[in-house]
């Protein structure tokens, strides 16, 4: 059954035998508790949170060696004065710190698109489910390889339907998502350009959106980001962030600024 999916893995990741290392330059817990407070909540691209800031807090457990690690865990968002809010599930492999795989279960409660069966959590039809899952793979690159590459696809759920020739609504459109990305740090400043496009062509007059609100195939997240750690006191450091994020298809543009804790 489908929403059996994800109990099943994390019972057996679960019952793995993960060795949990802590290195001396670093301080890793196995559970990790954490929050981002976004000036703006955009995702590839879409205002996801109105305009309002958002808090997005995550909880996971986090098993690994020195070439393996696994994550299970929910992260969500909550925006200020907006029914837009989002709580997800997900299950994450990264191998070498190079190649990450990624199960997400995404749901947004309180989403004005949905109908009244499309608000119950333990609803996993796939006519009436409000969830989404996707699957994505990443290349994270290397200090000798700066340039990261994500490739994500919708699986199951709450994405934009094709439409038939009668009419009526057909199958999903399994929407795909590709991004590019360079990182690089400069005197302490961690710096990153990305590139992302969808790549789902909806046949607008037959009444087809994209789940990325795009008309066609094409660019829809461009931008940079900058993050650094502030030193507070000897002992503890805030990290911050800004990006600069366009989306040439709703010819729209942001500027976003976050903390985490």
């Amino acid at each position: 059954m489908k929403h059996n999916i994800l109990i099943i893995l994390s019972l057996v990741l679960l019952n793995a035998n993960f060795t949990y290392c802590q290195e001396a330059e670093e301080e890793n817990s196995v559970f990790e508790i954490k929050s981002d407070f976004m000036s703006r909540y955009i995702w590839r691209g879409s205002n996801l949170g109105g305009e309002s800031p958002s808090i997005q807090p995550t909880l996971s457990i986090n098993f690994s060696d020195s070439t393996h690690a696994v994550s299970i865990g929910t992260w969500a968002a909550y925006n200020y004065n907006t029914t837009s809010q989002e709580v997800d599930l997900f299950l994450s492999y990264t191998f070498k710190d190079a190649i990450f795989l990624c199960f997400y279960d995404y749901y947004f409660p309180g989403n004005s698109f949905y109908t009244p069966a499309h608000h119950k959590y333990f609803n996993y039809d796939s006519e009436t489910t409000g969830h989404v899952f996707e699957g994505t793979v990443c290349f994270l690159g290397t200090e000798k390889i700066p340039f990261s590459l994500l490739f994500a696809m919708n699986l199951y759920g709450y994405d934009s339907r094709k439409i038939n020739e009668d009419g009526s609504s057909g199958d999903i459109f399994m929407s795909k998502y590709l991004e590019l990305g360079y990182n690089k740090t400069f005197k302490n400043i961690d710096f990153s350009a990305f590139v992302g496009a969808a790549l789902d062509d909806p046949d607008e007059d037959k009444g087809e959106t994209g789940y990325y609100y795009n008309e066609k195939i094409g660019v829809i997240n461009i931008g940079v980001k900058a993050s650094k750690s502030v030193k507070i006191t000897d002992k503890f450091e805030l990290p911050i962030q800004t990006s600069l994020i366009a989306n040439p298809q709703t010819e729209s543009i942001f500027v976003v600024f976050g903390f985490s804790l």
